[in-house]
């Protein structure tokens, strides 16, 4: 019965393969001609598809950090203040005057030139005085290794 059936057909399927065979080569033909006429609109668009891959990778590549953060855990040693013994070795060997280790001892509370300034009753421009030249008789740059060296040497508890 199959035989039969595509006996009787046979005219049937050739004419849709043929009809098929032909739409597709009609569609190749369309394909080659879009590609004759539009081949400088192709080729500015294949550039530019490039150029937006290579901007994209350049990027990510020049977006990474440089410099990776580390951090350090260190342990600090905080001495009880009831067991406070100052220097005065070092004190006087660094040649510091009492506002000087006034100054770092509120450096060391924690307060601001002004705070400072308002707590010892002088300008904001005498207690930066004092703390450069604090910082130049310890040797340090900063206000926390300021704090940290007089908390070395016992000048502050």
């Amino acid at each position: 019965m199959s035989t039969t059936l595509l006996m009787r057909n046979r005219s049937l399927i050739i004419y849709g393969f043929s009809l098929a065979l032909l739409m597709v080569l009609l569609k190749w033909l369309e394909w080659k001609f879009i590609i004759t006429d539009h081949a400088v609109e192709l080729y500015a668009g294949l550039i530019a598809a490039v150029f937006l891959g290579v901007g994209v990778w350049l990027t990510k590549k020049l977006s990474k950090p440089k410099q990776q953060t580390v951090y350090v855990d260190r342990e600090i040693v905080v001495r009880p203040t009831d067991d406070f013994v100052f220097n005065d070795a070092e004190f006087s060997r660094l040649g510091l005057s009492r506002r000087e280790v006034e100054v770092l001892q509120l450096i060391a509370s924690g307060a601001s030139n002004q705070q400072i300034a308002d707590e010892l009753y002088v300008s904001v421009n005498t207690v930066k005085t004092h703390t450069s030249r604090l910082f130049e008789k310890l040797n340090v740059k900063r206000r926390t290794q300021a704090v940290d060296m007089g908390k070395k040497l016992s000048i502050i508890p």
